[in-house]
């Protein structure tokens, strides 16, 4: 039995008083929550996320992280530095990543493998775009995304693997793929997952992130596939992050 896992991504946003008081709230609601649950915040305040987290459950980890080991990388945040301020989690090849920094499938698999060999646990986000969906490309696209990472680690590092299935048409849009829209996906990479190592692919936590919100939560993660999410808008609201939280139990 896979236990559910809820990651709020942050995105751009954030302040060190407002960051205070909502992870104070849901700290404070966390309790009974059989789900594991982090969040996932800007670079500047993984600090602040350490120094208030530390000894929670609540976890944290950052939203992008550099292949390389250090060096001339203006910018740029190595697996070292997410070491330093104890992150458990980085979110690697989010959709918006891929479409605004043009990040490649080889590069989001050379992320991969640098968060694996810090022991930091890699959230890998997988998904299509609307035009790819209607053109009865999803299948296709999501293999192709996983297959790269897939191709670049062991067998054995396909245990520590934390997939996001992410439509890219469904990311603060307002729509959001049908519970079994979903779990057609998350089943198609489950059993990629298995092809690689079958026994690991049963443990593997496969995230919804398309717009998970209250109202869907419990509908969505009932799916057999469907382990949990990586939730943007409703992560910063406590109410609604907690709400999602307590409905994977």
């Amino acid at each position: 039995m896979r236990r559910k896992l809820v990651v709020g991504n942050w995105k751009m946003n954030g302040s060190r008083t407002s960051n205070a008081v909502l992870l104070s709230e849901i700290v404070a609601g966390l309790a009974a929550s059989g789900a594991a649950s982090a969040v996932c915040v800007p670079a500047p305040y993984l600090a602040q996320c350490q120094a208030q987290l530390a000894g929670t459950a609540l976890g944290w980890g950052a939203q992008d992280v550099s292949a390389h080991a250090s060096g001339a990388y203006t910018g740029e945040i190595s697996t070292a530095m997410l070491q330093d301020f104890g992150c458990s989690y980085v979110v690697i090849g989010h959709s918006e990543r891929r479409a605004y920094h043009g990040e490649s499938d080889a590069q989001v698999a050379a992320k991969t493998v640098a968060a694996l060999a810090a022991g930091i646990t890699p959230i890998v986000c997988i998904g299509e775009t609307l035009a790819q969906r209607e053109a009865g490309q999803t299948n296709a696209v999501v293999a192709q995304q996983l297959g790269a990472v897939l191709a670049a680690i062991g067998d054995d590092d396909v245990a520590k693997l934390v997939l996001a299935y992410e439509p890219v048409w469904a990311i603060g849009t307002g729509k959001t793929a049908t519970p079994q829209m979903a779990q057609d996906v998350h089943q198609v990479l489950r059993a990629q997952l298995v092809a690689k190592n079958a026994v690991a692919a049963a443990g593997v936590q496969i995230l919804y992130g398309g717009s998970m919100k209250p109202e869907n939560a419990k509908e969505l993660m009932a799916m057999p596939d469907i382990d949990g999410g990586l939730i943007g808008g409703a992560a910063l609201k406590a109410a609604d992050f907690l709400a999602i939280i307590h409905a994977a139990d």
